[in-house]
């Protein structure tokens, strides 16, 4: 499929027409042996390629830049790195090195995989992806290359960006870098190509990516370099070439004026050791203990015994002088915290008992916290991502509608659908747990169709409580409304309960609707698939008032 072109025809690291050649890493010029750039030695930037429309959060601001005079340099000139360090105008694939990376998405389909590398690679290489369970953002997986030149590719999951979260981007997309490098050393590879991670879809800006990029690999080969031989930084249009020509001295400099000119140049935060931006609020500080005067322990009469001498050494008291107060105010006896706990699981069990004598579940057992919120929801949506839950996709309980008529995601529920006889709770809540989560990041709104469902034995309130613990907060915030069709009056005392016993913010936001019309008012017909059985137990239920049903094409129009 490939085959080996001259150097010439790849002078420079220029585009060539074919896609179909191989370059060899001698055919591609080291950074080293690049020739300077002049622009680097001005203050203007190049004017092809202007960069004033989005403010870069990574460029210091008036005032923070220093002359570069009598300055440490942050980045001092190694040629033993730039020799390792290769500037590629092309893609990735073509290159015969032992590992190329694939900027994709949490699923490694090849949909959002880099333009061209399925398509190089062959099918083999979707068919070992669909293996290996998802990858989360800021990390990297690794399969065989097939029909690439490279020995191996390296998968990686990039952030999406936000201004107002810039810093956590930033430092994500860090990781993704390390972590692609990480695994080329744990694979006993020593030569890599990497494209540009960000991407357009995410709305990473181009520059303050190229910082990181190229900030994060310098840091890394700082510590590294005797086990990588090459990393190939790889471009593909003209605006990522421009950026990382003039980005690279700065980070990389060859001689002694780079190494001066970037001084002036560099942002004023380049990250700590590992090239991660430094956030100072988070910094653990460490005090020294204050200085006490330590009392004399008191001396243990001549006729005590050993044994009680030691006691009266150990005393607490004269322990405490010795450690500060606000270290002591953390210490307590696991018997005494383990006995609160029981104590606060009794009282809360205790004030459920008439839940539960009422027949609404068990109910009892303390609020969970935040923290152990998002650590339950992160088990359980690893597990998810993990198994096949095919079987609960076909039966249709839960299934994404379009988005409301403020543009919300809607998200359906059948409740006739749900057979508690024939159902996996288990694996059931891991198939929501699975849908919900691309929901829940943002406002969105849950469609019920309760039509017939009354006939169908539902779980208890109990079940609901845990299955709100396990989405978790964000689930409880980005919910705007619970649309509820053809609700009865058990499902009505239901719904009370869990707003009495379960969550009260959640279950206020339910919506009761009578008759089909009067949702498509908040969710727009186009946007909901509705099983049969709703249209004709609308029907039965209002007798068709005000509505005609098109038994071709289900669409309801009003009754003229």
């Amino acid at each position: 499929m490939y085959r080996n072109v001259a150097a010439a025809t790849t002078r420079g690291g220029l585009p060539t027409d074919s896609g179909d050649y191989v370059v060899t890493l001698d055919q591609v010029p080291r950074w080293s042996d690049a020739e300077h750039r002049s622009s680097l030695e001005h203050e203007n930037e190049d004017p092809t390629f202007p960069n004033s429309y989005f403010h870069d959060p990574l460029t210091a601001p008036a005032g923070e830049e220093g002359s570069g005079n009598g300055m440490l340099s942050r980045f001092p000139v190694d040629h033993e790195i730039n020799l390792k360090i290769y500037l590629w105008r092309g893609n990735p694939w073509n290159l015969e090195v032992d590992a190329v990376v694939n900027s994709t998405n949490e699923n490694l389909d090849e949909a959002h995989s880099s333009p061209g590398l399925h398509a190089a690679a062959g099918p083999g290489l979707a068919e070992e992806c669909a293996t290996l369970g998802g990858c989360r953002t800021g990390m990297a997986k690794v399969t065989n290359a097939y029909d690439l030149p490279a020995r191996r590719i390296i998968h990686t999951v990039g952030p999406k960006y936000a201004v107002k979260y810039h810093t956590a981007a930033e430092n994500a997309l860090s990781h993704c870098y390390r972590s692609c490098l990480e695994l080329l050393i744990e694979n006993g590879l020593r030569s890599i190509a990497m494209g540009c991670i960000y991407t357009e879809a995410k709305n990473y800006p181009r520059e303050p990516a190229a910082h990181v990029a190229i900030r994060t690999v310098r840091r890394f080969l700082e510590k590294q370099k005797d086990k990588i031989t090459a990393v190939v930084f790889c471009t593909t249009t003209a605006s990522d070439t421009e950026i990382y020509k003039r980005l690279l001295p700065l980070y990389f400099p060859r001689d002694k004026l780079e190494e001066e000119v970037a001084q002036s140049k560099l942002p004023s935060d380049v990250g700590d050791e590992n090239g991660e931006t430094i956030i100072d609020e988070r910094k653990i500080r460490i005090r020294p203990l204050p200085k006490k005067t330590a009392p004399k322990p008191p001396k243990a009469p001549v006729d005590l015994p050993v044994s009680d001498v030691g006691l009266i050494r150990r005393n607490s008291s004269y322990l405490d002088s010795y450690l500060d107060p606000a270290f002591m105010s953390l210490i307590k006896d696991p018997d005494q915290r383990r006995k609160e706990q029981w104590e606060k699981a009794a009282q809360a069990q205790s004030g459920w008992n008439c839940a539960k004598m009422l027949g609404f579940g068990e109910l009892g057992g303390p609020p969970l916290s935040a923290a152990e919120e998002y650590s339950l929801h992160s088990r359980y949506l690893a597990k998810a991502n993990s198994v096949n839950l095919s079987e609960i996709a076909e039966m249709k309980i839960v299934y994404r509608g379009g988005v409301d008529s403020e543009g919300r995601p809607v998200m359906v529920v059948v409740g006739a659908h749900f057979l508690l006889r024939c159902l996996d709770l288990e694996r059931f809540v891991l198939y929501v747990v699975k849908e919900f989560e691309p929901l829940i990041q943002k406002p969105y709104t849950i469609v019920y169709f309760h039509s017939a469902a009354s006939l169908q034995i539902q779980p208890d309130l109990g079940w609901m409580r845990r299955l709100q613990q396990i989405l978790g907060r964000k689930h409880q915030r980005n919910l705007h409304a619970i649309y509820v069709l053809h609700p009865t009056f058990g499902l009505k005392a239901a719904i009370f309960g869990l707003q009495m016993f379960v969550d009260s913010v959640v279950w206020k936001k339910v919506v009761y609707v009578d008759r089909l019309l009067q949702l498509f008012r908040y969710v727009p017909r186009e946007q909901l698939t509705i099983p049969d059985f709703v249209f004709q137990h609308d029907l039965e239920v209002n007798g068709g008032k005000g509505l005609i049903v098109d038994p071709r094409t289900k669409y309801v129009y009003h009754r003229p």
